[in-house]
């Protein structure tokens, strides 16, 4: 199991902004319809995570992108480009 601390993200408007207005963290927030890099100016890691907190999908967003995945999942950590964490499908994570 990897731990990897974040800042966790509940209201619409904090969800909406993601690494715009918090750029220097990892973040973690629950969606299902997708999310946005417009705005932001390097690309970042999309961690795509299932109930069970499993790595199901690990994707590097350009900006100015949309990015979709399986409706099923909807945990999703964002994480900086230079973020030194090696995850790779069927890690598990803890978040803190």
């Amino acid at each position: 199991m990897k731990k990897l601390k974040v800042k966790k993200l509940s209201n619409i408007q904090d969800k909406s902004l993601g690494k715009i207005k918090y750029k220097d963290e990892n973040i973690f927030f629950k969606t299902r319809f997708g999310i946005h890099t417009f705005g932001i100016k390097e690309k970042i890691t999309v961690v795509i995570l299932d109930n069970d907190f499993k790595v199901k999908t690990i994707k590097e967003v350009l900006p100015n992108r949309l990015f979709f995945w399986n409706i099923k999942y909807k945990n999703v950590i964002e994480l900086n480009e230079d973020n030194t964490i090696d995850l790779k499908i069927g890690d598990k994570i803890e978040i803190y």
